[in-house]
């Protein structure tokens, strides 16, 4: 099987040859944004995660401390449905929870995207792991990994992907998470973490898999 990053790049390969202009723009934008240090303001290793309560899929409220009762969690923030990479990542994932599970830990996906709009119904009921809504990237930013998209590449979703953010995320057309998965302990306090402004690249289920048998 291959790995998380063999998809990535092989979908970046894909995009590069089909769009060279476009993908050459996304270089420049994912450059300037790491000489300005997007992300670091990322809630680091050994420091206390915010709380939160957001609405699953279906509405109901679910809060930090709740899910902490079951034991730890990794926390993974996507963009979206509409996102390939997102999708990628997500189904590495979905192939590695019996590991997570074993580990006594859970999933918990977050995306700005409107209760039962994040994912279909039939993914939804195929994965095993909990999806959230943060409309506002309120929750994404008091874990500082909010971005403001560039004009560049919202014009490419508007125009060539024809994505209506504005109406997938209910209101906020501009503001998406840097993909960033962390691993928190059942005090809060964050044991592992992967930042990355490239929103292209995400970090690999097995070292989140390895970094949970450290923390057992």
């Amino acid at each position: 099987m291959k790995t998380l990053k063999e998809q990535t790049d092989a979908r970046i390969a894909a995009g590069r040859k089909a769009k060279p202009d476009f993908m050459e723009g996304v270089d420049h934008i994912i450059n300037k944004a790491k000489a300005f240090q997007q992300g670091k303001n990322a809630i680091k290793v050994g420091q206390k995660a915010p709380n939160f309560e957001l609405p699953n899929q279906e509405g109901k409220s679910i809060s930090l401390d709740k899910l902490l009762e079951k034991g730890p969690i990794v926390i993974t923030f996507y963009r979206g449905d509409w996102c390939p990479y997102c999708n990628l990542q997500l189904r590495a994932l979905q192939a590695r929870l019996n590991d997570i599970h074993a580990l006594g830990a859970r999933l918990v996906a977050i995306s700005p995207q409107v209760p039962d709009g994040s994912l279909t119904k039939n993914e939804i009921s195929e994965m095993d792991f909990i999806v959230l809504s943060d409309q506002d990237a309120k929750i994404a930013s008091k874990y500082g990994v909010a971005w403001e998209v560039p004009d560049f590449l919202l014009e490419h979703m508007r125009v060539d992907r024809e994505l209506d953010l504005e109406g997938i995320n209910n209101g906020n057309g501009n503001i998406l998470p840097i993909p960033a998965t962390f691993i928190l302990d059942t005090d809060k306090i964050v044991k592992w973490n992967y930042v990355n402004v490239d929103y292209r690249t995400r970090s690999e289920p097995e070292e989140i898999v390895a970094a949970l048998k450290n923390l057992s």
